[in-house]
């Protein structure tokens, strides 16, 4: 039997425990985003009356709920087709639970040891700038995971219209600042009280919407027609040598009826599963096909050769305008193995084709397509706005390949598609996501969905995009403003708190 003085403190651990795990909902392809808002202000409201040690425990419990929820389907990717046993495979998907848990819990640590007592200081200006700084921090501590960050998650919100000034970080802050303007409406006694923080709120979202109809961006060229070549290919038969011609031929004939049709047509992450070099003639004929047709084809394929023992994960560009970029940002256990020395009993219970890449240079010159400059990024790149915007402002558009059929029909394909289109959103950019299994689309300069495939499903994605030209001020300056405003909200928090000039 719990102990009765303990009872009710318990109940507040299971709330915030229990508003973590209902966090994912926020995120595709739930899209409840009103939650990312609600839930925080929940884990707000626990800290209040806590200890600096109990604090943590709920920013943990929170943690472990959101992220618990939020990113399961790693265990989808290590045992279903990295064949790794499920013990093993479940041990490194909570592994991995357990290492984002903290940054809540940290949160909670340092705003009740450090921070002002509970009331405006806390709410408004603390909170939301240190949990802002530590999404920051998530985005590239032990290489970076900023999945289910805050800002993610109002992509169809008018929060969302920060992007293009803000970023997501950005975003994410406006969100946490809507999280404390609720929290002290409760603290307000009578209702005239709570109009300021009604009003607060009202002139928060309704700037952010206002500045969402300036548009940053110009017309670079005629619209290009583009067509994403879904293939479908199973994940447990795309390396198998033997399905090699049956996969090519897929692609092929998906392709042919585009020709005269498309101006560009894309292929998915590593859609050819075999080095170039290896099918040097099969690129050559594709080659040709596509100078007959006045045809650009963008397709992924990994690179190198056992000869130098250096590999990349590759997008090549067939056609009127040949190239090739190396992916810069590789995933950490699925394309390279970090810290080898330490971490080398991964390659004995984890079988992952291709997980030996060479990270590309920083600076390789931009692909053309269609006759325009276009921003390539591959897979996990998408989730870093900073990678993205390395291409502008030459790029006139953007393109994203990926293979998201290592999650089978879990959230993760939806996720990242919503991550995608926070970067199309930062850039003013239309971009065009092939995908193996899905799900490809085309996005316009506000990050919507103009054309989309099924899941599951071979399948060409047929739209237009529109190559424009400039700069959105996240794209100019990137994440530093806000990081530089975030700290400067900290301090101004923890002077007005400690001096008692922001109170309940």
């Amino acid at each position: 039997m719990f102990d009765p003085s303990q009872r009710r403190p318990l109940a507040i651990d299971l709330s915030a425990f229990t508003a973590g795990a209902l966090l994912p909902l926020a995120f595709a392809p739930f899209g409840i985003w009103p939650l990312a808002i609600l839930l925080p202000a929940v884990l707000l409201w626990s800290w209040d009356d806590a200890s600096p040690r109990r604090a943590a425990a709920r920013g943990g419990l929170f943690g472990l709920g959101a992220f618990g929820f939020g990113i399961y389907w790693i265990f989808i990717s290590l045992h279903d087709f990295g064949n790794a046993p499920a013990a093993f495979a479940a041990l490194a998907t909570f592994a991995m639970v357990a290492a984002m848990a903290p940054y809540p819990a940290v949160a909670g640590w340092l705003l009740v040891r450090w921070g002002p007592p509970p009331g405006p200081a806390r709410w408004l200006l603390v909170l939301p700038a240190l949990w802002t700084l530590l999404d920051w921090v998530r985005s590239w501590l032990f290489t970076g995971f900023p999945w289910l960050a805050a800002g993610y998650s109002q992509t169809d919100s008018p929060l969302g219209d920060l992007a293009p000034y803000m970023g997501v970080f950005g975003v994410g802050w406006a969100v946490l600042v809507s999280a404390g303007l609720l929290r002290a409406l409760p603290s307000s006694g009578r209702w005239q009280e709570r109009l300021p923080w009604l009003g607060m709120l009202a002139a928060l979202w309704l700037g952010a919407w206002s500045l969402g109809r300036i548009s940053w961006v110009e017309p670079a060229g005629p619209p290009l027609r583009v067509a994403l070549v879904q293939g479908n290919i199973a994940q447990d038969r795309k390396w198998r040598p033997d399905v090699l011609e049956e996969t090519l031929r897929r692609y092929v004939q998906l392709s042919l009826s585009e020709h005269g049709r498309a101006d560009v047509i894309v292929w998915p992450e590593t859609a050819i599963p075999i080095f170039q070099n290896e099918v040097g003639a099969f690129v050559a004929t594709l080659a040709e096909g596509a100078r007959r047709a006045k045809v650009d084809y963008i397709t992924g394929i990994p690179t190198g050769s056992w000869e130098t023992n250096v590999f990349h994960n590759s997008v090549i560009s067939i056609g009127r305008s040949p190239g090739s970029y190396q992916k810069r940002r590789l995933l950490p256990f699925g394309e390279y193995l970090p810290l080898r020395s330490l971490f080398l009993f991964f390659r004995d219970w984890v079988d992952i084709p291709m997980a030996d890449f060479t990270p590309g240079e920083r600076n390789q010159p931009l692909l053309h397509a269609g006759g325009q400059p276009v921003g390539i990024s591959i897979c996990f790149e998408a989730v870093f706005g900073e990678e993205i915007r390395l291409a502008l402002p030459e790029a006139t558009w953007l393109i994203n390949v990926s293979n998201d059929a290592w999650f089978k029909d879990s959230t993760a394909p939806h996720q990242h598609l919503q991550i995608v289109r926070m970067r199309a959103l930062e850039t003013q950019r239309y971009l065009a996501r092939a995908t193996n299994t899905g799900l490809s689309a085309i996005l316009d300069d506000r990050g919507r969905i103009v054309s989309q495939g099924a899941q599951f499903q071979a399948e060409v994605i047929r739209g237009e995009v529109r190559p424009l030209r400039g700069l959105t001020p996240y794209a100019h300056f990137g994440d530093l403003p806000v990081v530089l405003m975030m700290f400067c909200l900290l301090g101004t928090g923890l002077f007005l708190g400690r001096c008692g000039k922001i109170g309940p």
